[in-house]
């Protein structure tokens, strides 16, 4: 077959003619009053600004990003709109920078507009094409590194050699070989897939939808080379980006033609005949790596149709709505899709699951964590070359599939044009919804109108991983949520949290059970010191009541005398009522006796036969050969007293028990007997009494006693009174 041009190329053999661009390099520095300017150029004429001619007042803000000033070192990658000239139509150009800063009080010169503490500047490459920017970002950062170094900014003799080596590059066609060097830009695809996993196959699908993308990080880098390696899965788009600085850039369409032949032992031949790269910027569309605030104005100009631009201003979250349709966060890992139909169409099927999955495993299985761009196996399974040629036959499919669709569409009517060994519409397996949203868009338009109808006869219309939902399916995703979750770091975590606590926990329960013991047995021995002091308190009580009593004799003998001195005053009204009764006739008359004993009533007023109390009393008194008169009735003597006393209650008694005409009287036992005696000794007879005698005798005899009696418990009261007296003192004294 015949050789043909490559799309988007011109000039022989398929190379693009951009050698008409020699790479310039330029400072931006911060000026800490007027802010980032450019302050130098390098590869243009003397006098000349490059800046000033293409308009590009917003080179220094996009040189210096947002934060850069936090790092010791950042890179920053843009897109400059070149106008159009005499020579050349408009086109795009690219930018990488390097930010560096130091100290002020480091140089060897400080001018006098350096104000602050620090000295910040960037050193620029501004080329055709971000191609060989992977290589060119090292030497960048080498040439940065040693400008600073010398710790003098006035001497840029190395800025100068470095972009005329640049430019003799450029003039021997070195940059200009026509070699897939995709690979060699952007973040490694194999750190891509393990940061995104399946999400990376959306967002591939959402590029190709052409929405507004959105892409936020803190780190200007990293953003940068993430919207690098995701553009770049799609086969040579990297090589013809000369429409993504400006929405009104068109010329890759103007200049694309459909091929008429194809070389099927040459890959470029092969995909320019599938039709790509799919050209995602074009007409209405720019592509930003990073987009500082002041180029909000064209994201929001009416003829920005889509775009994929990056940001490390925080203001734009809080105007994601306005400004995208997807917000892809790198800081926190996550993808917002605010637009609901993108949101159904971004829905994977099962056989586009089936796919990611397979490679997301392959790259698990052989990630290393001290070279994540390479395999731990060193093998081609699970590397960067693998998974860009997955991704190229995906879209080969892909698009052989819509083909094969649209073939079947227009033949529905006639099953002699469908294909034996295709089964139904292979589409399917790619989404429906997806399908249908990508026809309407720009790069379809652009691919279906300069491609074959029929695709699918050079590539097979089948998706890699083909057919519904399978039990292997199940299982893998459900692997695939489980490693998702981390169970094992969890685990980890839990089971060290959980040993914490239960040492924890029963290091307090044994601490609680200790204290609970120490307080139980300082409560045990508490209430015994108690016991033992009540015991000692009760000891030193009777040792001092015995010592008071032992130890002090005269109270002893006080109180005994005192005791004794009642009782004699007790015994001695007694006596001195026996004397008075004597005086006045009481005595000891055997006839008296005698006629007491033979009946009569002498001794009770009346009579009736009752023996009286003075007779059995003398009678006994004779017969125990102790007289009523005697002195022993005198003396102290209360038992000898008390057993008269008593024998001739027991005598009356007896005589009680045999007189049964015994007079009902009210009477005191010892008035009737005194008075039975007084009468008896007046009349020395044993005659009856007379009655009204009696009664006044008795009546005297009352008053009499009665008198005896009151002086009798008056003395005693007084006694007892003087006694208790006596012992109060004593008690308070014992206590």
């Amino acid at each position: 077959m015949a050789a043909t041009s490559a799309p988007g190329c011109v000039g022989e053999n398929g190379a693009c003619n951009k050698a008409g661009f020699t790479p310039l390099v330029t400072v931006v520095d911060f000026h800490h009053h007027r802010g980032p300017e450019v302050e130098r150029w390098f590869g243009v004429p003397e006098g000349s600004d490059p800046a000033a001619d293409y308009d590009w007042t917003l080179l220094p803000f996009m040189a210096l990003s947002d934060g850069a000033h936090a790092t010791t070192e950042d890179f920053s990658y843009f897109t400059l709109l070149r106008p159009a000239t005499e020579d050349s139509p408009a086109t795009s150009l690219f930018g990488i920078s390097c930010t560096r800063q130091l100290d002020a009080s480091q140089l060897l010169v400080r001018p006098s507009d350096v104000t602050r503490s620090t000295v910040q500047k960037a050193v620029v490459v501004i080329a055709d094409s971000p191609q060989f920017f992977g290589m060119l970002r090292e030497r960048l950062s080498v040439v940065t590194s040693a400008w600073f170094a010398q710790r003098e900014f006035s001497d840029t003799e190395i800025l100068r050699r470095f972009q005329e080596s640049l430019a003799e590059e450029k003039a021997r066609g070195q940059l200009n070989e026509e070699v897939d060097r995709d690979q060699y830009l952007g973040m490694s695809l194999r750190e891509l897939v393990r940061e995104f996993r399946w999400q990376t196959l959306v967002l591939l699908k959402c590029c190709l939808l052409q929405p507004k993308m959105l892409f936020f990080g803190s780190r200007c880098e990293r953003l940068c080379m993430m919207q690098f390696s995701l553009i770049s899965l799609i086969p040579g788009l990297l090589r013809n980006l000369q429409d993504s600085a400006g929405p009104d850039l068109n010329s890759y369409e103007k200049k694309l033609s459909r091929p008429t032949s194809l070389r099927t032992s040459d890959r470029n031949s092969l995909l320019s005949y599938m039709g790509l790269p799919l050209q995602i910027f074009g007409k209405g569309s720019l592509f930003g790596p990073y987009t500082p605030l002041q180029q909000l104005d064209i994201l929001a100009d009416f003829g920005t149709k889509s775009y994929i631009v990056g940001s490390t201003n925080s203001l734009l979250l809080q105007q994601k709505d306005r400004y995208s349709d997807i917000l892809i966060n790198l800081d926190e890992n996550t993808i917002n899709i605010t637009s609901t139909s993108l949101r159904t169409a971004l829905a994977l099927s099962h056989s586009d699951r089936r796919w990611i999955d397979f490679i997301t495993q392959e790259v698990n299985d052989t990630w290393d964590d001290s070279n994540p761009g390479r395999p731990k196996t060193m093998g081609y399974r699970g590397s960067e070359e693998f998974i860009r040629l997955q991704f190229e036959e995906y879209l080969l499919s892909l698009i052989s599939s819509v083909k094969y669709h649209n073939y079947l569409t227009q033949n529905a009517h006639n099953p002699r044009v469908l294909l034996p060994h295709i089964e139904g519409d292979p589409s399917v397996d790619f989404s429906n919804e997806w399908v249908e949203y990508w026809m309407k868009t720009e790069n379809y338009r652009i691919w279906n109108l300069n491609t074959d109808s029929h695709l699918f006869d050079i590539v097979e219309p089948k998706h890699p991983c083909a057919g519904g939902l399978t039990v292997d399916d199940v299982q893998r995703r459900i692997q695939q949520q489980v490693q998702d979750l981390h169970l094992d770091e969890r685990f980890a975590v839990g089971k060290e949290v959980l040993g914490r606590n239960l040492a924890a926990g029963r290091d307090k329960a044994s601490t609680i059970f200790n204290k609970l013991y120490a307080d139980m047995e300082a409560l045990r021995e508490a209430q015994r010191k108690r016991a033992e002091e009540s015991q000692k308190a009760e000891g030193i009580e009777k040792d001092g009541s015995a010592a008071t009593y032992n130890g002090d004799p005269n109270k002893t003998q006080h109180a005994a005398s005192s005791v004794s001195a009642r009782a004699g005053a007790y015994i001695g009204s007694w006596t001195s009522w026996a004397d008075q009764k004597r005086k006045q006739g009481w005595g000891r008359s055997n006839n008296n006796s005698t006629a007491t004993a033979s009946g009569g009533g002498s001794g009770w007023g009346f009579g009736g036969g009752r023996k009286s109390r003075s007779a059995n009393t003398d009678s006994n008194s004779e017969k125990n050969g102790t007289p009523l008169n005697s002195p022993a009735l005198s003396s102290p003597g209360f038992p000898s007293s008390e057993k008269i006393q008593m024998s001739d209650v027991q005598l009356h008694r007896a005589s009680e028990g045999n007189d049964m005409r015994r007079p009902l009287t009210q009477d005191s036992f010892d008035e009737s007997v005194l008075d039975a005696v007084g009468s008896a000794d007046e009349s020395g007879s044993s005659s009856p009494v007379n009655p009204r005698r009696y009664t006044a005798l008795r009546r005297d005899s009352k008053s009499s006693d009665a008198k005896l009696d009151e002086d009798e418990h008056s003395n005693a009261a007084e006694a007892m009174d003087n006694a208790e007296a006596e012992e109060k003192p004593k008690a308070r004294d014992r206590t």
